[in-house]
């Protein structure tokens, strides 16, 4: 009796456990949006699958067809190369997130800097290297740049520069001492108890920085909408709140 009772149990078709949205997301965001997958889930929902990287490359994988269900870039221009393509839905762009740039040095450094046209960046290097967000592409990058264009530094720096395929990687030349100083966004220092924030970027010295949210036109997941609400909504943003992001 126990083996047609074992037999008969064997021979029920396992269920496949439901996938969450895929969501493409620009590096700076793991902690945060890792943590409000998981809200989601708690709701009852399967987890979203997150893969960080790059804004850049995640944006070049998704124009090469690369399958995924929701794009959460750091900047602007980025998911406008992708609505360039039709490659969004572009009713569901939307700013989510703004956040700003800080210079980081590892956490036993003494130097400070008080950030203003012509600082002394380059001195404060003493022959080592700023690591920086490959500042072609990458939006952490560009957005340094941009700032250090505009307050009269870049000249002085550009070559002795460690870039970096993204902005964690950055953070990461600074944290295990590989540069002495590095340009990150203020929720990577503040994720990373081995930096310690050098010196504040004014926010008026480069565009502003926002981070859009869209649904792929090619989103297959059933779930992919409602975890874009989710993300959207005042639960939502307070996660992020509590990371260190502004909301808009």
């Amino acid at each position: 009796m126990l083996c047609a009772v074992l037999l008969a149990a064997l021979a029920v078709p396992v269920r496949a456990q439901p996938r969450g949205p895929l969501v493409l997301a620009a590096a700076s965001l793991q902690e945060a949006l890792t943590a409000a997958a998981d809200s989601w889930a708690r709701k009852g929902h399967a987890r979203p699958v997150l893969s960080f990287a790059a804004s850049s490359a995640l944006a070049r994988q998704i124009a090469a067809k690369a399958p995924a269900d929701l794009f959460f870039s750091a900047d602007q221009e980025w998911m406008d190369y992708l609505a360039a393509r039709n490659l969004i839905v572009s009713s569901t762009r939307a700013d989510v997130l703004t956040n700003r740039l800080v210079l980081v040095s590892a956490a036993a450094s003494k130097v400070s800097l008080a950030v203003r046209p012509g600082f002394a960046l380059a001195p404060a290097l003493g022959g080592g290297r700023l690591a920086l967000a490959d500042p072609d592409a990458v939006p952490a990058g560009r957005y340094a740049k941009e700032a250090l264009t505009n307050l009269k530094v870049w000249a002085s720096v550009e070559g002795s520069l460690a870039r970096a395929e993204n902005v964690r990687a950055a953070l990461a030349l600074v944290a295990r001492g590989a540069a002495p100083l590095g340009i990150v966004y203020a929720t990577d220092a503040r994720a990373e108890g081995s930096v310690r924030v050098a010196g504040w970027i004014p926010a008026t010295a480069h565009k502003p920085i926002t981070y859009p949210l869209a649904r792929l036109a090619a989103a297959t997941n059933p779930e992919a909408e409602g975890f874009r609400r989710f993300l959207l909504s005042p639960e939502g943003k307070g996660i992020f709140r509590r990371y260190g992001f502004g909301t808009r």
